[in-house]
């Protein structure tokens, strides 16, 4: 019972909200009053009613959804353990929405590729930062397959979309990494060849990929090495085809 009595503390916030419902709850209980009593109603007056109804309505909302949004931020300010005593400064709204706080949530990781991976890691950068993707490393069928080779690239189709995934603003970052720089080849493929040249061999460079696009979490090659799948079929014969 004392921890309600706290609430109505000056600088809780809570006072107002209350106030501003309790009057949207008699605009609103009035109007109905009015209109229930009267038998006989003037154009004029039953336009007046009508408005403080709908005003008392709005009131209702308004002091209701705002009431339980100062109730979040009083329980963030006394559990949040990063708040400081003096809580003057302090932005508790950003506490709330800021994806900062994610650095604490659980470390989550993902193996795969293809649409399925890519779905879960944009389902999951919301609730959480620890996110390591290991992403598969092919691309059967892809039209620069025959440009990377050639520039001894492995295939990063599925890094790039993991990228595009778990970044802050999706749109964006697919219009960027898809962007054409020359015939055949697209930023990421002149990007991730960058990254190379600097970062040398080995998975460093992916890596710092996803640093330096400042997307969520991290992302991992599944091997660097070229691989090739091979399938035995009922004659005994191997159907093998590059990867």
């Amino acid at each position: 019972m004392l921890g309600i009595f706290k609430w109505f503390k000056s600088g809780t916030r809570m006072k107002r909200w209350m106030f501003v419902t309790i009057v949207g709850i008699i605009l609103l209980c009035y109007g109905i009053a009015t209109i229930i009593d009267m038998k006989e109603m003037s154009v004029l007056n039953l336009l007046l009613t009508i408005g403080i109804s709908i005003v008392g309505f709005i009131l209702i909302v308004v002091g209701i959804i705002y009431s339980q949004k100062r109730v979040l931020e009083l329980l963030i300010e006394n559990t949040d353990e990063r708040i400081s005593d003096d809580k003057k400064d302090v932005n508790v709204k950003s506490l709330i929405f800021n994806k900062t706080i994610y650095n604490e949530g659980p470390k989550i990781v993902v193996i795969g590729g293809g649409s399925g991976l890519n779905t879960v890691l944009r389902g999951m950068k919301n609730y959480t930062n620890n996110i390591t993707a290991i992403v598969e490393m092919s691309d059967y069928g892809n039209k620069n397959k025959k440009l990377r080779e050639e520039a001894n690239m492995l295939p990063m189709e599925d890094i790039k979309k993991s990228i595009i995934a778990l970044a802050d603003d999706e749109k964006e970052m697919e219009k960027l990494l898809n962007l054409d720089i020359q015939s055949g080849m697209d930023f990421t493929d002149l990007f991730i060849s960058a990254m190379q040249e600097l970062n040398g061999e080995g998975s460093k460079y992916i890596e710092n990929i996803s640093k330096v696009l400042n997307i969520t979490g991290k992302i991992l090659p599944v091997t660097l090495d070229k691989m090739n799948v091979c399938a035995e079929l009922e004659d005994r014969n191997n159907n093998r085809r590059k990867k």
